[in-house]
């Protein structure tokens, strides 16, 4: 399902126990100069990651200061986030002239402790080429390094390298639980484009072969993918950012089913298996 962009005035766009992606939550704050919000999420754990801006974060009386180096957009330096338990009641402050902050979420229903994920501690990924038209770098927030500290919830950046070219291929789908082949994880992406005038297409492929789902993404889309094979592309000229959320039923790690038509495509693209390594 495809959710153009919109002010939503600091609600979330995917609540909890949303009956088409119940496995996530997702929410765009956007504040100013000293403004303040709070949230309390029970039964999800959340990370809190500024698109732009600077802030600092309270969980449950614990201050995390200064999260956040990027100024213009997301291009603008390396991501920076704060871990939040499940239920844990957080105030996030403004501490710069304006923020636009993402609040991913996963359910989870035993606390951890929280801590903060600094520019220096992200974990980059960069695979594909320009000649299969796959080239893209992905950079972890809450990625492999945290894997014991954290319960179900996983959170990345996505970038198209160059301009034009393909992501999440080959199609892939994870919505069945049936370990080892493949995990139950629900997915949720917020689309950036520089210039922010372009565009993209994500698609969504059905298992029974027949004719899928396309849906056009601009600048501030948001895309729910609750099922299917689901590949997307941008457009000449562009390049494509996608903020990601990862939620899964009975464990972390993902595990990918790649559509059998087109899996042998692995062995084509560099650097692939790496990348399906990291989303642990």
């Amino acid at each position: 399902m495809h959710i153009p962009p919109f002010e939503n005035r600091n609600h979330a766009l995917i609540d909890i126990d949303d009956h088409r992606v119940p496995l996530n939550y997702f929410n765009i704050v956007k504040l100013t100069g000293n403004e303040a919000f709070d949230y309390f999420v029970p039964g999800y754990e959340t990370c809190v990651v500024p698109a732009t801006g600077t802030i600092d974060v309270d969980v449950e009386g614990e201050a995390f200061n200064d999260i956040g180096e990027r100024r213009e957009d997301v291009w603008d330096g390396e991501p920076e986030g704060v871990y939040v338990p499940c239920g844990a009641k957080t105030r996030i402050t403004c501490k710069s002239g304006a923020a636009e902050v993402f609040v991913a979420g996963a359910r989870y229903s035993r606390p951890l402790t929280p801590f903060a994920v600094r520019a220096d501690e992200i974990d980059l990924v960069q695979y594909g080429s320009d000649d299969t038209k796959t080239h893209r770098k992905i950079k972890h927030i809450l990625g492999t390094k945290y894997h014991d500290q954290v319960g179900r919830l996983l959170v990345s950046e996505l970038f198209t390298v160059g301009q034009g070219g393909w992501s999440g291929f080959p199609p892939h789908k994870h919505d069945t639980d049936r370990l080892p082949d493949e995990s139950r994880h629900d997915e949720t992406y917020n689309f950036r484009f520089r210039p922010n005038k372009g565009f993209g297409l994500q698609l969504v492929q059905r298992e029974d072969g027949k004719v899928g789902e396309a849906y056009h993404i601009v600048d501030g889309s948001t895309v729910i993918l609750e099922k299917g094979y689901h590949p997307c592309v941008v457009a000449p000229g562009y390049e494509m950012y996608y903020f990601t959320i990862l939620g899964g039923l009975s464990q972390r790690s993902l595990v990918q089913y790649f559509q059998p038509d087109h899996a042998w495509q692995i062995e084509t693209i560099p650097g692939i298996k790496d990348m399906i390594a990291k989303f642990k």
